[in-house]
């Protein structure tokens, strides 16, 4: 007797099970590394704690800002379509009412007793049999004119409601703003107190010697331990990274500041670049892949990093909003931050690397353009 194999659909189902498992298990990983480096941020170095929790604020209260303020705009534009509606009912209500005045001014020079007039002055029975019915239209065309008007009296009614909840929601909408623009300005002032603490400190050049070795130290650390999780699920690109030099687009519109391997504070060299650009600019990942970080760091603030297959990743920090979390797989071109000073910086920017196996390369020979847009 022949061994029987399993039906395909059965295989199918049963690799997708599998591949699902091994992605759970990898976001489990890639979760218990950002725990550990947010502990070992924040008990570690007590600036670091205070600066991670101001940057945070600030980016929760700019999130929450931007949300009312989209739901303003939402709100003002659903109030100024009903406004419009009740402009053109009001509009079908006076042109209706014209038509039904000159009506019953026609009605009025004929009498209350336009059948019998009809009668008196036909002598053709079945002309006045026509005028009758045509009488009878016009009597019906009256009162469903009427009801029109009825109909559109109720109609503005009900859209004048809805404009004073609209007014409502909008005056509701005016103080939330005005709460969140304070709960921001409090996060800032917070941060403000924290950079003056490190401003002082940076005085001397062995304590920000040793500052940044330790947040290099603590990103080399947190690339290796995201390597290393991700092992059981790398991610599966539909265009190899490698092949994409000199093809890809910047990842945000500005001017480079500091440059591959230039001389950064404290005589270190750079693994990447750093973009000047404004507050809030979109950042855009570089190519698809998918989210294995999105958290805050020492010394690169709100950072995200994309892992594209391969062993190549790529970083993005100093963002004042993170839009993507851990798990999340994005195409080329996608927004996945906003642009900001995050990690203690002075002016917006962003800090840009491509990892190949763990090790920094300088990016700017994988763009296509010799600088970012408005550079």
């Amino acid at each position: 007797m022949g061994m029987v194999l399993p039906a395909a659909s059965t295989l199918a189902a049963s690799d997708k099970n599998k591949t699902e498992a091994n992605l759970k298990a990898v976001q489990d990983r890639i979760e218990r590394v950002r725990q550990q480096v947010q502990r070992d941020a924040v008990e570690k170095d007590r600036l670091n704690r205070d600066l991670n929790a101001a940057e945070k604020s600030v980016a929760q209260a700019r999130g929450d800002l931007s949300k009312v303020q989209q739901q303003r705009t939402e709100q003002n534009a659903a109030r100024e379509q009903l406004q419009k509606d009740k402009t053109e009912r009001e509009q079908q209500r006076s042109r209706t009412e014209q038509n039904l005045a000159a009506q019953l001014r026609a009605a009025y020079f004929m009498g209350r007793n336009e059948p019998l007039k009809l009668l008196l002055n036909q002598k053709d029975p079945a002309q006045f049999g026509r005028n009758l019915t045509y009488y009878g239209y016009f009597g019906r065309l009256r009162a469903s004119q009427i009801a029109e008007i009825n109909e559109n009296i109720a109609k503005i009614d009900e859209l004048q409601a809805a404009i004073e909840e609209e007014d409502a929601e909008l005056a509701r909408l005016e103080a939330q703003n005005r709460d969140r623009i304070n709960e921001l300005d409090a996060a800032r002032r917070q941060r403000g107190r924290v950079l003056a603490s490190l401003e002082k400190q940076s005085s001397d050049r062995n304590a920000t010697l040793k500052r940044l070795t330790q947040q290099q130290a603590q990103l080399e650390r947190l690339l290796k331990d995201l390597s290393r999780a991700i092992e059981a699920a790398p991610y599966d690109p539909n265009d190899a990274f490698a092949k994409l030099r000199g093809k890809l687009s910047w990842p945000v519109s500005g001017r480079v500041e500091t440059g591959f391997g230039d001389t950064i504070a404290g005589g270190l060299r750079s693994n990447g670049i750093v973009i000047a650009a404004d507050r809030g600019n979109p950042v855009t990942a570089v190519q698809e892949g998918r989210v294995v970080y999105a958290d805050w760091l020492p010394g690169r603030g709100l950072l995200i990093i994309i892992d594209h297959g391969n062993g190549y990743m790529s970083l993005y920090g100093h963002n004042e909003q993170l839009f993507k979390q851990a798990g999340a797989t994005v195409k080329a071109g996608d927004t996945i931050a906003a642009a900001g000073d995050s990690g203690g910086r002075s002016q917006s920017g962003l800090y840009f690397e491509i990892r190949r196996a763990g090790k920094p390369v300088d990016p700017k020979p994988w763009f296509r353009t010799g600088a970012p847009p408005g550079g």
